[in-house]
């Protein structure tokens, strides 16, 4: 699991070991873990709550398999339905404006980065110079999630960016703090926000500009397969979850693809051949009954 994960994890336990009397995880019991959840979910998003359930269960599942318990009391929990509203999406002319008002290389650098090659903030985060080949204009990502590597392009933009950016010689992080240190994940959030305030765009966040880039492929003809295997995702199912569709794109390709999606579709032009063909056929009403 990711280190996000691990974390969250962790802090569900050591807050369900609180409330145990006395502490003692192995000898917990249903009606300790389903008291724990109400007590930690009061006020809080449905995700939140499913995350702790999925931290006991997980927890628990791990006991059992070591031996230390005989059943997991927290098998039967289940966490609330998780809704999955469509994300915030800047458009282009939005995402432009963010671009040409950055004056730092490194924040260019990243911006570019993360709209134009769609990696996760701990991927940029994780990213180094050996990482980056400029003539070819990929880079190397080692650090996806569930530890699969793959290669991610990055278009002319971002590549001078990148040149910008590069000192001769220089190894190790690609994105630095001023003191010399790898750029953390918390403090790209923080630049990508303050970026976003600068042009107007309130709310931005590194993967805003992810979904941004998965977005914008899909609106100007991308191939969906093609957006998983840029975005490494394992399955299509979540880059149709990540994707905001534009009504307008689907609208464009209901048009060019469906025999009924353009008003001179094959059917209705033969009908209309078929009606100059017999003019009887505008007769009135009235003359088709007497007829």
């Amino acid at each position: 699991m990711s280190e996000h994960t691990r974390r969250a994890y962790r802090h569900t336990l050591l807050r369900f070991a609180e409330s145990l009397d006395p502490v003692d995880l192995d000898a917990a019991t249903a009606l300790n873990c389903r008291t724990f959840l109400v007590q930690v979910g009061q006020g809080r998003k449905a995700a939140t709550v499913s995350r702790h359930v999925a931290a006991l269960r997980t927890f628990f599942r791990w006991r059992q398999r070591e031996g230390a318990i005989d059943a997991s009391p927290a098998e039967r929990l289940r966490g609330p339905r998780v809704g999955r509203g469509l994300p915030h999406v800047p458009g282009e002319v939005a995402v432009a404006e963010v671009l040409d008002g950055i004056a730092s290389p490194r924040d260019r650098a990243l911006a570019e980065l993360l709209y134009g090659a769609g990696l996760r903030v701990s991927e940029a985060a994780a990213l180094d110079w050996e990482d980056v080949d400029l003539g070819r204009g990929v880079v190397q990502v080692r650090a996806g999630k569930g530890n699969k590597a793959r290669q991610a392009v990055i278009g002319p933009p971002a590549i001078a960016a990148f040149q910008a950016l590069r000192d001769a010689g220089v190894t190790g992080a690609v994105f630095r703090n001023r003191s010399g240190g790898r750029l953390t994940v918390r403090s790209m959030h923080r630049v990508i926000r303050k970026l976003g305030l600068q042009a107007g765009e309130g709310g931005l966040h590194p993967h805003a500009l992810r979904h941004a880039f998965a977005t914008h492929l899909l609106d100007h003809g991308a191939d969906l397969r093609g957006i998983q295997e840029l975005l490494g995702h394992a399955s299509l199912s979540t880059t149709q979850r990540y994707t905001h569709v534009s009504t307008q794109a689907l609208r464009d390709v209901h048009r060019k693809a469906h025999p009924h999606g353009s008003v001179a579709s094959p059917r209705r032009s033969a009908s209309a051949s078929r009606e100059d063909d017999h003019p009887d056929d505008h007769d009135t009403g009235e003359d088709r009954r007497s007829g």
